[in-house]
């Protein structure tokens, strides 16, 4: 069988994405890319599922379709936490997100506010930012770490070594290959390569991520299967559920069990 690259995370009209999943389906074969629908399932957003049984109606849905199974999660919120084992194993994989960072002292810093809590710097966001990605790490069973890069909006535009220290970077590199939990190179969310790179030497396996929302982002994944084959990393090492599995379904299993 020919290789193709798998897209791990895309979205449909069951979140916030603008492209039915039969279309992001077709879209997928069009550019040669093994899709996923990997649509938000939390309660922190009007946008996402929000319920078990909205969960089970979506992957009901996605069982019609030859499509790999995904959900995307966010680490703040606990309804991850509340699926029961026959609803995880469904899943061919999971994605979970740090949509909100949390502080110290317990407030959240939201991803995509323009405005932040009183008093909160960038030092301090970095540092409770690579402290909740360790908590995520230890956690959450989630086979990718989507956009592992994100940060909140004021931030954004600051320098990438202003924001970026060798000791972040190797917080996150360390818990994720600590958790066995695939980085993602996302298309949307690009990181900089020096965080890719310090990922791939750890021996992190890499995910190649659209996060597709519209037409013309859904398995758009050339600039990052790109970026992975420069730094090293074959074709077959590349996150794919079907081949390397999923600890979200072991452990579905292992809760079931109990």
């Amino acid at each position: 069988m020919t290789w193709q690259p798998v897209d791990c995370h895309a979205h449909s009209t069951f979140s916030d994405g603008q492209l039915t999943v039969a279309q992001v389906v077709a879209r997928a074969a069009a550019l040669g890319v093994r899709p996923s629908i990997s649509d938000h399932i939390t309660r922190a957003g009007s946008y996402a599922m929000s319920s078990l049984d909205e969960v089970r109606a979506y992957l009901d849905a996605l069982d019609a379709y030859d499509v790999l199974r995904a959900g995307e999660f966010c680490w703040h919120d606990n309804l991850w936490r509340e699926l029961p084992p026959d609803i995880v194993r469904r899943f061919t994989h999971r994605l979970g997100s740090m949509h909100a960072v949390l502080m110290p002292d317990g407030r959240l810093v939201q991803a995509f506010s323009h405005q932040l809590p009183p008093g909160i710097t960038a030092d301090a966001y970095m540092d409770a930012h690579a402290t909740c990605v360790e908590r995520l790490a230890r956690e959450m069973p989630v086979d990718v770490f989507a956009h592992p890069t994100l940060i909140t909006l004021p931030f954004r535009h600051l320098d990438v070594d202003q924001l970026w220290t060798e000791e972040h970077e190797t917080r996150i590199v360390d818990a994720l290959y600590s958790a066995g939990i695939a980085f993602e190179i996302s298309n949307r969310y690009w990181p900089h390569e020096r965080i890719v790179r310090r990922a791939v030497e750890r021996g992190v396996r890499i995910s190649l991520g659209s996060d597709g929302h519209r037409f013309d982002q859904v398995a758009d994944i050339a600039r990052p299967l790109a970026l992975a084959r420069q730094l090293g990393v074959a074709d077959s090492d590349l996150y794919d559920p079907l081949r390397h599995g999923s600890k979200t379904q072991r452990r579905a299993g292992e809760r079931a069990a109990s």
